[in-house]
């Protein structure tokens, strides 16, 4: 990925990590510019997952606000909400970088993203009780999963679609 930035922007970067002398942490300036980069809503995994969906004549609706969690994808009809969940932001990181357990990877971060990280995780499990005691079947993808076989994520959306469309 090419990021194109101005002049002022490359010299301000630099000075931050010149500031930085014995790299234990990153000036606050940059971690700023990188997180308010990330996006919330219309991220790679998802946009994949919806134009598989897509292809397969599923319709949906997104980001529905009304929903506990503002799900990614939402079949109204079947009561079915998909998330899309980053592997960092959601507590599965852990997995993909070696580490034994989540706690011995939280250990590795400062208390700011412990106490950020657990709380999504624990967001996370509230808005799957809320939606599924409002009747919804709760399904949840990591990033991971959605990037390394979008189909495979597509397939088990249609069938559990499919199982509740018969049963209305």
């Amino acid at each position: 990925m090419i990021h194109v930035c101005s002049e002022r922007q490359l010299q301000k970067t630099e000075e931050a990590f010149a500031r930085l002398g014995d790299g234990l942490m990153r000036d606050p300036e940059v971690t700023h510019r990188i997180m308010a980069a990330i996006k919330s809503k219309d991220t790679k995994p998802e946009i994949s997952l919806r134009r598989a969906l897509w292809r397969r004549g599923m319709r949906y609706r997104i980001n529905e606000k009304e929903l506990p969690g503002k799900p990614d994808i939402v079949f109204t009809r079947a009561k079915i909400v998909v998330f899309c969940d980053g592997d960092y932001w959601h507590g599965h990181n852990w997995a993909l970088r070696g580490y034994a357990s989540f706690e011995e990877e939280l250990a590795s971060y400062s208390p700011f993203w412990q106490e950020k990280i657990r709380k999504n995780v624990e967001r996370d499990k509230v808005n799957n009780t809320k939606l599924t005691e409002m009747g919804w079947k709760v399904l949840r993808f990591w990033e991971s999963e959605i990037l390394s076989n979008v189909e495979f994520c597509a397939d088990k959306i249609q069938s559990i679609y499919e199982e509740r469309i018969a049963l209305k």
